[in-house]
């Protein structure tokens, strides 16, 4: 039996009281959350999707004992099992303080079990700008982009709550997307570039997938998400440019070149466990 929640089917056992309003989680106080129906996941109606999820993540590292002098340049992600939607709880610590380089980690608790746990380097900031330099190229803004529906057929409010745009060469297993979204992280928080960009890189797994989704396709969900970044980004526009690999044991690999409107500004890496539905 189902019933509806929120605009998606949800089993009658696992139908869960979600917030309501045009943010992804209502802050709770004292690390708690609770996610809204923009939170929700592609593969499964009851949990979250992991993008929204890596940017409630990403504030929590952020808010986190800040330093002018250091910034995040890579945020490691490993999900432990499924994110169910709902309350759920963040815990941040420091792992290893320091002058120059610093290690926090901030580990989402959902169920009373850990479904992520993220851990990002801050590394101290100083002028370089004699020897920058980026092998990664400009593309295409999003404004000489179409707009794309082809997303329209994963489910989950997450993926609804896109703007979605692809270039010409968009293809299966490979292509040029950007993403946009009008919702704030966090309730009562401003949400910075930081937080609203890397909120959608997860999505990468998802732009230009080998295999169509459905019940007579295969599932790729990712196990990881690995982000480097050699600036902060800026906007709201987060620009992917993917290339998927599926393995023939099982495994694939999805990996981004990460773009804002200024340009390349880091890389994305997800692990994939490739199954037949």
């Amino acid at each position: 039996m189902t019933v509806q929640s929120g605009g998606s089917q949800q089993t009658k056992d696992e139908t869960t009281e979600l917030a309501d309003g045009d943010f992804f989680y209502e802050s709770l106080g004292e690390g708690r959350f609770r996610s809204t129906i923009h939170a929700q996941g592609a593969w499964n109606p009851h949990e979250q999707h992991m993008a929204p999820a890596t940017g409630l993540l990403t504030h929590a590292l952020e808010s986190f004992q800040p330093r002018d002098d250091l910034r995040l340049a890579r945020l490691s992600l490993d999900i432990h099992g499924i994110i169910h939607a709902g309350e759920i709880e963040v815990v941040t610590r420091m792992i290893r303080p320091g002058r120059t380089i610093e290690l926090v980690e901030a580990e989402m608790i959902a169920q009373g079990r850990t479904a992520v746990v993220a851990r990002g380097w801050r590394l101290k900031t100083s002028d370089t700008a004699e020897v920058a330099a980026s092998e990664d190229e400009a593309v295409p803004g999003p404004d000489l982009m179409e707009p794309w529906e082809g997303m329209q057929v994963w489910p989950g409010g997450y993926i609804r709550s896109l703007e979605i745009r692809v270039g010409e060469e968009h293809r299966p297993g490979r292509g040029l997307t950007w993403l946009r979204n009008p919702y704030e992280m966090v309730s009562g928080a401003e949400t910075s570039s930081l937080v609203r960009l890397l909120g959608m890189v997860d999505t990468a797994n998802g732009v230009a997938p080998r295999v169509p989704p459905g019940p007579e396709s295969w599932m790729f969900p990712n196990v990881d998400l690995q982000i480097h970044l050699h600036r902060t980004p800026v906007g709201q526009w987060l620009g992917v440019q993917t290339r998927q690999t599926f393995g023939a044991d099982g495994v694939g690999l999805t990996s981004s070149v990460l773009h804002d409107v200024e340009g390349p500004f880091g890389r994305a890496e997800q692990i994939l466990t490739v199954r037949p539905l």
